[in-house]
């Protein structure tokens, strides 16, 4: 081939692959905070992720798989072709009993995100998604409190997996995580609401409760340690408290949370900690990831022992 046509071939050749490579702010559909939903082998179990834009042309992200917290996408590898946005990204693994990368390939076509993650033995399993909704909500006039627990028995409640053994009793007036391993959510779901809990933990105790079933708020022996968003009063790997207000194992302890859409206020122990934050999107150990839909209070008892004397619920009406 002649010299001259070899390096227009070379040109075209490039143009043609920086066609495909598009800037991020040709992905308006990719951008964004979406809810998933992993078909896997034992089951569905959801996740989220949120793609933003990092200077001129880089797009980087967040990912909430099936446990642990909000871990950062280094970069999110785009392509558009037809219409379809077409994207790729690799996360090293948190929790999972994995020695490779979780991988998640996908496109964007009319607003539904459709693609494969990786399961812990590398194989692909598919997944689909949806832009999350804003939860933008006014603020509601709220009902008559609620006692979700009547300190006799469990009425109301019932355990998360039916095939693992229910730990949880009454106890002398006391909701007791007797034998960790099954978490307890309301029968009953809530939209918008204020939560008053009473608690206590031995040392070294781990658990948490969950907002409409999604957005874990820690509960765990932290006392005298840094603030932190995987710690006490926490939204678990989103939002930071102010301050950590705990008191030492073996204290009862009073926790209050106002959720409005996905605006938040925790006060732990009289301190307001978390004042009208936004929740970015649901937390490891959701029971799923429609963020629009009313959701129950569940309690995490599959960590550490946990008591609790009273749980008091006020509705919006």
């Amino acid at each position: 081939m002649p010299r001259r046509l070899a390096a227009l071939a070379i040109v075209l050749s490039f143009l043609g692959m920086v066609r495909c490579v598009v800037a991020a702010d040709a992905l308006p559909g990719l951008a964004g905070r979406f809810d998933l939903t992993v078909h896997a082998a034992g089951g569905d179990h959801p996740a989220w992720l949120e793609v933003t834009k990092s200077g001129r042309n880089t797009l980087v992200g967040r990912f909430v798989g099936q446990f642990g917290s909000a871990r950062p996408i280094a970069k999110v590898e785009a392509t558009t072709d037809a219409g379809t946005e077409r994207f790729r990204f690799a996360i090293p693994p948190q929790w999972e009993d994995r020695s490779t990368d979780l991988v998640v390939e996908g496109r964007f076509t009319d607003g539904v995100l459709e693609g494969t993650i990786t399961d812990v033995a590398g194989k692909p399993i598919p997944f689909e998604g949806r832009r999350a909704p804003p939860l933008d909500h006014a603020e509601p006039a709220w009902g008559k409190p609620v006692e979700l627990f009547n300190g006799r028995d469990l009425a109301g409640w019932t355990p998360q997996h039916s095939a693992v053994a229910n730990g949880w009793r009454v106890k002398d007036g006391i909701l007791v995580n007797a034998e960790p391993g099954n978490n307890l959510r309301t029968e009953r779901t809530f939209d918008d609401f204020k939560l008053r809990a009473e608690f206590r933990y031995p040392k070294g105790s781990n658990g948490g409760i969950y907002l409409r079933g999604r957005y874990e708020v820690q509960i765990e022996d932290n006392f005298g340690g840094e603030a932190d968003s995987h710690r006490i009063g926490g939204v678990y790997g989103f939002l930071t408290p102010c301050l950590n207000a705990a008191k030492p194992a073996g204290e009862w302890q009073e926790i209050e949370i106002t959720l409005v859409g996905r605006r938040v206020t925790v006060v732990l122990n009289g301190e307001r900690i978390i004042d009208r934050q936004l929740i970015p999107g649901i937390t490891g150990g959701a029971i799923e990831s429609d963020e629009g839909a009313p959701g129950p209070i569940l309690l995490q008892g599959d960590h550490g022992p946990i008591e609790f004397r009273r749980l008091t619920l006020t509705p919006d009406r």
